[in-house]
């Protein structure tokens, strides 16, 4: 569909309906079509975890479709880069068209890929008879990714010139890719944004007695879940290929309740996609080598703790006090003397300064540490989106006297122009925002993401832990600078702490 200075193609199939006998197979090539194919609406997003209270499950199987957004018009000879969009939303929820790519792609002379993939139990589902299949839903980006590389050059896009980019999850299925044997040549740079291969909450992160969250699971746990799911829904009669004909005859909605789309949201490793674990595939210097760029946001997990405190409030220094306990154990009053209550404005605060400097941007810096070790050479650039009055994402639960701030997935609005808030951007934000569209795109033609007329962005340097300097992103004169993320942090008490 045009919209004069780009055009947007909608619904393309990447791989064929994972339905039926497809239903937790590794992608298979989409079906050819004939004539002209209507590309002016997005397919329907992955079925998605049911929100409390809602009727219908939302979403559909046959989900596995991008968008492309191309500028107009297509340029004769020259090709441009590519970028590949990975949604985030825990592996549970999201869609490729949520997110409105114009900018990126008009502003940054770029081609802008959006992707959806299957999530829950679709995406993430083991089983003793399905042995060591890989996590689909990862499997399913890989399979875009290569529709990518062949198809590219048809929206004026340079198949050997992709830079895979994704938020939260999207990080975190990118930490995977940088990890994975079977993504060799199917990108040549990564921008993870809030989400990396050393990233994982500590018990009660989410709530009191919450178990500790691992973003990735092993083969055998994924398919002992599998084997309690199976029993749970009636399928363990008979052989293998009946026990799963049983579980692919499962309707769509007995599947995706919370709780069994819940079980299943860690991609497995052990398996051809994924051999080992990506934290200790990186620590042994098993990654691609590729420029990247990785940021946090500053208060990354105000957003988790504010939607919890209607049901989990920390009002007092008792409450507080409470949750380090219950997270960090016997080392909960070392963590309450690095964060005192007393030097936050609320314990909520101290609580959530807590979380984002332990699970968020400590986590990351290791992770440009372990890079550096193994590859001193290669182009990495880290940042942190500080923006203290960043519009507040559409949905959240106003909290008095608790403010967002620069809260996890709040740098989506200056890369998504429409991506829903409270509020549009005021001019100070949006000349951020073109300056963030800059860098970013940037570093999808060269490699690096500065310009001349912008601030430098150094190069992380990470030869010594107090001198690693991320470019921090805030509005207004002089927002856009270097800061020592490691040292405002706390991160040498994180990296002292046993985990």
């Amino acid at each position: 569909m045009s919209h004069g200075s780009y055009t947007t193609f909608g619904g393309i199939p990447y791989a064929a309906p994972p339905t039926g006998p497809l239903r937790w197979r590794a992608p298979v090539p989409a079906a050819t079509w004939h004539g002209v194919r209507d590309a002016t609406t997005a397919a329907q997003r992955c079925v998605q975890m049911p929100t409390p209270g809602a009727g219908a499950v939302l979403g559909s199987e046959d989900c596995l479709y991008l968008n492309v957004t191309m500028p107009t018009p297509k340029p004769a000879g020259q090709k441009r880069p590519v970028l590949v969009w990975m949604h985030g939303g825990a592996f549970l929820g999201g869609s490729g068209s949520d997110y409105s790519t114009e900018q990126l792609a008009v502003r940054g002379d770029t081609v802008v890929v959006t992707v959806n993939y299957r999530l829950g139990i679709f995406g993430y589902f083991g089983h003793p008879e399905l042995g060591s299949a890989p996590p689909f839903g990862l499997a399913d980006q890989q399979a875009a990714l290569r529709w990518v590389r062949a198809n590219a050059e048809r929206f004026g896009g340079d198949p050997g010139s992709v830079t895979l980019f994704g938020e939260s999850a999207g990080a975190l299925s990118i930490c995977a890719h940088l990890t994975s044997p079977t993504a060799v040549g199917l990108f040549q740079r990564a921008v993870l944004q809030s989400g990396s291969c050393l990233m994982s909450f500590p018990r009660g992160a989410l709530g009191p007695g919450i178990p500790a969250y691992e973003p990735f699971a092993s083969q055998r746990d994924v398919q002992t879940a599998g084997a309690e799911a199976a029993r749970q829904l009636g399928c363990t009669a008979g052989g293998g290929d009946e026990v799963l004909a049983c579980l692919r005859g499962q309707s769509t909605d007995r599947l995706a309740t919370a709780q069994l789309m819940q079980s299943f949201n860690r991609p497995s490793f052990g398996n051809t996609l994924l051999p080992v674990a990506p934290d200790q595939a990186l620590a042994s210097g098993r990654f691609h080598r590729v420029p990247i760029i990785q940021g946090t946001n500053h208060d990354e997990m105000r957003m988790f703790v504010g939607l919890s405190l209607a049901a989990f409030p920390i009002r007092t220094e008792n409450d507080y006090r409470a949750r380090v306990v219950d997270a960090f154990g016997l080392a909960a009053p070392a963590v309450e003397a690095q964060y005192p209550a007393g030097h936050y404005p609320t314990p909520a605060l101290a609580w959530a300064a807590v979380l984002t400097d332990r699970s968020l941007t400590c986590t990351t810096l290791a992770v440009g540490r372990a890079i550096a070790a193994h590859a001193p050479g290669l182009p990495l650039y880290g940042y942190e989106f500080s923006d203290p009055d960043a519009p507040v994402l559409t949905g959240l639960p106003a909290n008095p006297g608790f403010p967002y701030g620069a809260a996890h997935g709040f740098e989506m609005p200056f890369l998504f122009s429409s991506f829903p808030t409270e509020r549009p951007l005021t001019d100070a934000q949006r000349a951020l925002s073109d300056r963030m569209v800059d860098y970013w795109t940037n570093f999808a033609h060269t490699g690096n993401p500065n310009t001349p007329d912008a601030p430098l962005w150094p190069v992380l340097r990470l030869s010594s832990p107090l001198a690693q300097s991320v470019q921090s992103l805030a509005p207004g004169p002089g927002g856009i600078h270097p800061v020592d993320a490691h040292s405002a942090h706390h991160c040498s008490f994180w990296d002292r702490l046993p985990q």
